[in-house]
């Protein structure tokens, strides 16, 4: 019995491993409350059994009494004929209740009840002792509790008393007492659980309000977790606020060293473009372009090295259709001579999980890149994607431009490749967005466009539960 109970016991807890924190309290206590209840249930039936029968064994012991009382009125060798005893029952034929009087050493029936009517009691041996209590059927079938007791009267006269009773009223009384008891105990469960349930709730509201304080500081509505709860969680969100500010040390540390690093290298770059410039230098002109290069290879890296220390930041997002928005205009003023048709559309209310500087970089390179070839077109749109994972926003870019064969989509996203040197540009633009959107988690897709030139799709993680609630408050 012990290996399915230990078997039992791992799958319980198996279940409840996957199961939330609330869910796992109220399923144990329920379990353990059950248990107890129908334990209780048990023994609250047997306890009332055992009174009943010792009940049903004292109102026997009473009539035995009554028999040798009623028969000590004879004399020593001819004792006196018991009657009804009080009770109507003993002379209703097949009433249930019977008595017989028999000789102790020959078993002869010497005085039985008129409810016999004719028919023997299959008596069990009586021990020693001279007192059995004991269970058998009567000659009608039904069940019987019968009570047996040696008499002596006198030194030779020695009788067998027996009283029997039928046990239907003493079980149809403890079947009663048993749907009571069950009934009851099913409605102290029911409030016990709904009780539990109530008191795990109320238990864990301080964690739910934790968990919304921690989210609304992921979200950017707060700067701090809110501290003012129980002794119990009070630490744990002193310890939180703690994390919070070391990650904001960081990243302050980590743009102060980036500052100091863009200075101590742009200024001997400076240096060498104004000599250039000056023409004191041979081969100028090569070493003006490489200083070009170089200059956008550290902008290029220094830009990555701060990323990559605010991809770490708690709590910071950004709104992205006012961004795209501001972008389009910009753009349009920028291509103006060209007169291009530049659109937005798509769902509004969607926040990128990341900073908003890193948002424009990359959004802006991608538009801008779309102007430069597109024909008259530029499309920009915004969109939610639902997947199996956390929820994404997908920037798209169409443009009716000449569009790109595959293998040049794949060579357009290698660092400082340039598919047309008579656009101006370094090359890295499309591998600047493609590092960004790694370092958050997300990618660059390259395809064609339904107006025939180049969609450039950027995927980035969306902040989860602050969409719709944005869009609601923009709504309103």
């Amino acid at each position: 019995m012990a290996e399915p109970t230990e078997a039992g016991a791992r799958r319980f807890f198996g279940v409840l491993r996957n199961r939330s924190l609330a869910a796992r309290l109220i399923s144990v206590a329920a379990v353990w409350s059950a248990t107890a209840i129908v334990v209780a249930g048990f023994v609250l039936v047997a306890l009332y059994r055992e009174a009943s029968e010792r009940a049903f064994d004292a109102r026997l012991d009473v009539y035995v009494k009554a028999i040798v009382g009623e028969m000590a009125g004879g004399t020593p060798g001819a004792p006196a004929e018991p009657g009804n005893l009080g009770e109507p029952r003993f002379d209703l034929p097949a009433s249930g209740w019977y008595w017989v009087v028999l000789d102790a050493r020959s078993d002869k029936v010497l005085f039985s009840s008129l409810s016999l009517f004719g028919d023997r009691l299959d008596l069990p041996d009586l021990p020693v002792d001279g007192e059995l209590r004991s269970v058998i059927v009567s000659p009608r079938g039904a069940e019987l509790r019968v009570l047996q007791r040696r008499i002596i009267f006198a030194e030779a006269a020695a009788y067998r008393i027996a009283v029997a009773g039928d046990t239907q009223e003493l079980r149809e009384r403890e079947a009663t007492f048993a749907g009571q008891v069950t009934l009851t105990l099913l409605i102290l469960g029911i409030g016990l659980v709904g009780a539990i349930v109530l008191q795990v709730r109320i238990g864990l509201r301080p964690v739910a309000m934790l968990r919304g304080s921690l989210a609304a500081v992921r979200r950017g509505d707060a700067e701090t977790v809110e501290e003012d709860l129980p002794p119990d969680l009070r630490p744990l969100a002193q310890e939180l606020n703690a994390l919070v500010r070391s990650n904001r040390e960081v990243v302050e540390r980590a743009r102060t060293h980036v500052g100091n690093l863009a200075h101590a290298l742009k200024t001997p770059l400076s240096v060498i473009g104004n000599e250039v410039r000056a023409g004191q230098v041979p081969d100028a002109q090569k070493i003006g372009e490489q200083a070009a290069v170089m200059r956008a290879q550290v902008n290029q890296h220094l830009e990555r090295a701060r990323m990559a220390a605010q991809r770490r930041v708690i709590g910071v997002s950004s709104e992205v259709t006012p961004v795209l928005g501001r972008l389009v205009k910009v753009m349009a003023k920028i291509h103006g001579e060209r007169d291009l048709d530049l659109s937005l559309s798509g769902d509004r209310g969607v926040r990128f999980r990341g900073e908003e500087h890193d948002l424009e970089e990359m959004a802006g390179n991608l538009i801008d890149n779309a102007c430069k070839w597109a024909a008259t077109r530029v499309e920009v749109s915004l969109e939610r994607l639902h997947g199996p994972g956390p929820e994404r926003l997908a920037i798209r870019v169409s443009d009716d431009g000449p569009g790109l064969s595959p293998d040049q989509r794949s060579e357009a996203l290698k660092r400082g490749r340039r598919l047309d040197e008579t656009v101006p540009g370094t090359g890295l633009g499309l591998s600047i967005v493609v590092d960004l959107a790694t370092l958050y988690g997300g990618e660059l897709e390259l395809s064609p466009s339904p107006s025939g030139g180049l969609r450039a799709s950027l995927l980035l993680p969306m902040l989860e539960g602050a969409a719709a609630g944005t869009a609601r408050r923009n709504e309103a």
